[in-house]
This record gives C-alpha cells, sequence and structure tokens, in this order.
C-alpha cells in the first residue's frame, strides 16, 4: 500500500496531479486507513496507464474512456479512438512542418537579403 505521495513519485508527478486526476474521475479516493489513504498496485497501474495514453496524445476524457474499455476488452472501441488520435497527430505533424519550412525560407531570405532592408523574418509578421 502507498501513500499518496510514495504514488505519486513511482509516476512521476506531483500529489495535486494524483488530486487532479481523482477530481476528473480517473482514478479512485481510497478510503483512510489508519488517518491515511492507502494507494494499491492497482491505482499505480491506472496512473501509469494515464502517462502512457496522455504520451500518445490522448485527453484526459478519452484515457477515461480507455480506462473504462480496458475493464471490457472492447478491442473495437480503442481501435476507433487510436486511429482518431493518429488523425489528429498526423495533421498536427503537418501542420508544424508547414510551419517550419516557412520560418525555414523566411530565416534564408533574411540570410541572403541586403541588411539595410527590413528583415524577412520580422516583415512576415507584421500585421
Amino acid at each position: 500500500m502507498l501513500t499518496i505521495g510514495k504514488l505519486a513519485k513511482e509516476v512521476n508527478i506531483g500529489v495535486e496531479t494524483v488530486r487532479y486526476y481523482q477530481r476528473k474521475g480517473l482514478i479512485k479516493v481510497p478510503t483512510k486507513t489508519e488517518g491515511f489513504r492507502k494507494y494499491s498496485q492497482e491505482d499505480l497501474r491506472g496512473l501509469k496507464f494515464i502517462r502512457e495514453a496522455q504520451k500518445a496524445g490522448f485527453t484526459l476524457s478519452e484515457i477515461k474512456e480507455l480506462l473504462a474499455l480496458d475493464s471490457s476488452h472492447d478491442h473495437e472501441r480503442a481501435q476507433q479512438l487510436a486511429s482518431a488520435r493518429i488523425k489528429e497527430l498526423d495533421d498536427k505533424i503537418e501542420e508544424m512542418q508547414q510551419a517550419r519550412d516557412r520560418l525555414e525560407n523566411l530565416f534564408h531570405q533574411c540570410e541572403t537579403g541586403e541588411k539595410h532592408k527590413p528583415c524577412a523574418i520580422l516583415k512576415a509578421f507584421e500585421v
């Protein structure tokens, strides 16, 4: 059994993050035993699940659904959520690549431009 501090440390998060997840219904709030709330290995597994799902880009509401699916073994719904997340990540990657390409182009314009003319980077951001 773990205290909230030890639980948080195991997952490398703050105690307030654990409490936030509890308020969001992602993990349960255990009853007090001997004046302290004691967390189980199942709670630790749940927190690790949440952190890994966040690394994959899932929102907390999606993670809550995934946690429910974990106990029901609904592979089809889990795949639907993963497919939608992949699409969103692909779109974000494309958007970021376009931003990078534009900035790189501006960088080279500024680098090769005449020093007495306005900087291409700064000029591009004027409204």
